[in-house]
């Protein structure tokens, strides 16, 4: 199993389209498809929703689009969950939860470079699920741990249902929340969030990787036992470089990165162009440069893609849909620039 680099391009799996088949099609117009995430055509679709399936305690509320924990419901389903630890079906996706999930794994997957899946992490997923007390259950000291083995097996069915698929599948993690673990206030410190990653990984079977939108302590995330990580360098790219020692030794030890360079808000996107987000990238790869990373490896372990997902643009899909397309084009244009295969 390998992740590819050389600027091929993928995306982040949440969008904003409410047609499936629109959808999926975009995300087969990149080189590493993936099964989207489609929040406004149904809330089961909602990635903190997504995740929470089968899980002991969970509160899903359709009408209102809540979703809360029973620490009381964890009690009575935890026995029932556990009897069911072994069986795949306990940690799959079902049809109400996805609308494309299975008819991906319907397609004929075999000629692509790689394939990818998601699930919400289980730090950002700890976060935003909250008990009857108002508490995420990320600080109950009972689900915590359970949480996490629980995230890890839905990692694990989900990539061996994608590698029977393509034998380069592999998975992000997805984990916005992250960003939050260096606040003073989230009362979740690094040491901690190091702890359950560690924990969290070693039931994870890879390739697998972190995606994240925001602006973390990116030393420590590098330092995390992952194959890839996705971010969004389009707001972030200048800090991010600043950490080149941290960055060259996660190249070195096979990691791949992704540069999420093209934004899909409306305002920026329309404030850019390939030109200028071309000129951006090469000044953030020459800056590695300058500090002793070799560039020809660099690309090698590198992939393109979309800043962000947006579910927030008034023109709904469209300006998500350019974005992508410059994605590809701007994949096009450095590849024969650095005459990649």
């Amino acid at each position: 199993m390998s992740i590819p680099g050389n600027l091929l391009t993928t995306a982040m799996a949440v969008m904003p389209h409410t047609d499936p088949d629109r959808a999926l099609d975009l995300a087969f117009s990149l080189d590493v498809p993936f099964w989207p995430q489609l929040p406004k055509f149904s809330y089961y679709e909602d990635m903190y929703v997504q995740a929470s399936e089968h899980f002991p305690g969970i509160l899903l509320d359709m009408d209102k689009q809540t979703l809360g924990f029973s620490s009381e419901k964890f009690a009575l389903e935890l026995e029932d969950t556990l009897a069911r630890f072994e069986e795949p079906e306990t940690f799959d996706i079902t049809g109400p939860f996805s609308s494309v999930y299975s008819r991906f794994l319907d397609m004929d997957l075999r000629g692509r470079p790689a394939i990818r899946g998601q699930l919400e992490g289980p730090i950002s997923f700890g976060f935003n699920v909250k008990d009857e007390n108002d508490r995420p259950i990320i600080f109950d000291d009972t689900v915590r741990p359970f949480m996490l083995e629980f995230m890890a097996k839905r990692v694990n069915v989900q990539l061996a249902r994608l590698t029977e698929k393509n034998q380069n599948a592999f998975m992000f993690i997805d984990e916005p929340g992250l960003q939050f673990v260096f606040s003073a206030l989230s009362g979740y410190d690094d040491l901690k969030a190091a702890r359950d990653l560690e924990m969290f990984f070693s039931l994870v079977e890879r390739p697998r990787g972190v995606h994240l939108c925001g602006n973390p302590d990116w030393d420590f995330l590098l330092r995390q036992d992952m194959e890839i990580l996705s971010l969004d360098v389009f707001s972030n790219g200048n800090i991010f470089v600043s950490y080149a020692e941290a960055i060259k030794r996660f190249l070195d030890r096979g990691g791949t990165l992704v540069w999420g360079i093209v934004p899909t808000n409306v305002e920026p996107f329309e404030r850019e162009g390939v030109e200028s987000l071309e000129k951006y990238l090469l000044s953030l790869w020459d800056e590695l440069s300058r500090k002793g990373l070799d560039r020809d490896f660099l690309l090698s372990r590198s992939l393109l893609s979309p800043a962000t997902c947006c579910l927030v643009n008034p023109d709904g899909e469209k300006t998500v849909e350019k974005a992508f397309g410059v994605v590809r084009t701007l994949s096009a244009r450095l590849r024969e620039r650095f005459r990649l295969d």
